[in-house]
């Protein structure tokens, strides 16, 4: 009979080798490029849904979530929504929960016990404050707040919705999502700062209240001010200064967009934690230049963007359409009667090609250039867990339609390149062989190459 030591001496043997050998493989540079997990990527991707009500079911939810390759959903307690349903999300798919306060709801223990039970089952990706006050108002202390009054109660509902996260022993280290649309405040609460900077004394509320871990913002890639199509549309939108296009960072936490309070400066914002709760953009017999096609290129790119430029979440408005919206099934990965339209195709072969479950907690460098580089024209380095590298590239020529034919120069001649494209499927488009240029075309999607 084989002794349980001998068995854990051979297994841990066997996970030195295994470790060994990942190791070996990673064809990392003393200078160059530092990559980023693709884990850490996909980790950072999420839709809006109801999960199991507005027409959603749990059933339908796993399905969409499975396919499309998605990580995490932004929703929160509804009226009659049984907690079960996420429970049983989360066990057919590992998908994780921003659970927050939807519209013009504030019962904070409601909203943290059912996170308890969430962060029990490791399910609780973070806790969210209102959802847009400016649109639906909210009631706390039997006080009328937000949308055209004052602001007050939802900044006190805030500052208790913190509090309360922060001394709970189950959730304390649970990061909360601010409130969006911080920027229409009517009067000046302080809801622009995630804490009330010392010596900020003409506010409505103290110095040093602490409202949150991350700005949240609702930047949509389109806006009433910036209709159609433009060339780096989802770049620009994920900008965190002054010239972002549409209803950003800067004008919630810089300078509030409604009556102008000053918040952080550009140079803060640069470094502000963040996150992204809705985003997307809708078709619509008004722009019929953004089609299905479009849409679906547009999305890769959204994630893409918004990663690269310091976003920790982004959740694309929506999910599926709701029964109780039907307007709103035009942002949607997946109509009504659930098809999924060309972007559910896209995400899910995007996410299968870049496919880790395994975050790397150091990853390698890679030495690469792109000579004159066009301004359209954008990359991330990856790598997953078995050593790969995974460049992606973008193009951004949404508005011109003009293709840019690139150079990457890998700086020495590399073994084994493979190029993907999510817009043709999840097989090779190319495989290359010692080879230290590789030339590409990049108009309105991303490319990935796979490097060793």
């Amino acid at each position: 009979m084989i002794h349980k030591a001998m068995i854990f001496v051979g297994l841990c043997s066997l996970f030195l080798y295994l470790s060994a050998c990942r190791t070996a493989r990673i064809p990392t540079d003393s200078s160059g490029t530092e990559a980023v997990s693709v884990s850490d990527f996909l980790n950072s991707m999420g839709a809006v849904s109801s999960v199991s009500r507005r027409g959603e079911t749990v059933e339908g939810t796993i399905n969409c979530l499975k396919y499309t390759g998605l990580r995490w959903l932004r929703s929160g307690y509804e009226d009659d929504a049984p907690l079960e349903d996420f429970l049983r999300v989360h066990q057919a798919t590992d998908a994780m929960f921003c659970y927050g306060l939807l519209s013009g709801h504030s019962d904070i223990e409601r909203l943290l016990d059912d996170a308890r039970q969430l962060a029990n089952a490791g399910a609780l990706l973070a806790i969210e404050g209102s959802n847009e006050p400016n649109n639906w108002g909210i009631i706390y202390n039997r006080q009328h707040g937000g949308a055209n009054r004052s602001w007050l109660p939802v900044a006190q509902l805030h500052r208790d919705l913190y509090a309360a996260v922060k001394n709970d022993p189950k959730l304390k280290n649970c990061p909360v999502f601010a409130t969006t649309e911080t920027g229409a405040q009517t009067d000046n609460c302080g809801l622009q700062f995630l804490t009330i900077p010392s010596g900020a004394d003409s506010l409505l509320m103290p110095p040093e209240t602490k409202y949150a871990d991350y700005a949240n913002c609702h930047n949509y890639i389109c806006h009433p001010s910036w209709p159609g199509l433009h060339d780096n549309q989802t770049w620009l939108s994920a900008t965190t200064d002054k010239s972002c296009p549409v209803d950003g960072l800067y004008g919630n936490y810089g300078h509030t967009w409604r009556n102008k309070f000053n918040g952080y400066s550009e140079e803060e914002l640069a470094r502000l934690p963040r996150v992204t709760t809705e985003t997307g953009i809708p078709l619509s017999p008004e722009t019929p230049e953004i089609t299905e096609e479009i849409q679906a290129r547009m999305y890769l790119n959204l994630y893409l963007s918004q990663f690269k430029r310091g976003w920790k979440y982004t959740a694309v408005y929506l999910l599926k359409g709701r029964s109780n919206e039907p307007a709103h099934e035009s942002f949607a990965f997946y109509t009504l009667d659930y098809r999924p339209r060309q972007a559910a195709h896209y995400l899910h072969n995007m996410t299968t090609i870049l496919a880790d479950n395994l975050s790397i907690t150091s990853c390698g460098r890679l030495s690469y250039s792109i000579p004159d580089q066009p301004e359209t024209v954008h990359d991330l380095l990856l790598q997953r867990s078995d050593g790969a590298f995974m460049l992606v590239l973008w193009g951004e020529r949404f508005a011109s339609h003009t293709t840019d034919r690139v150079r990457i120069d890998l700086a020495k001649s590399r073994p084994q390149v493979t190029v993907y494209d999510p817009t043709i499927g999840t097989e090779p488009q190319q495989q290359l062989s010692n080879i230290q240029y590789i030339d590409i075309e990049l108009l309105d999607h991303p490319l990935i190459l796979k490097i060793f």
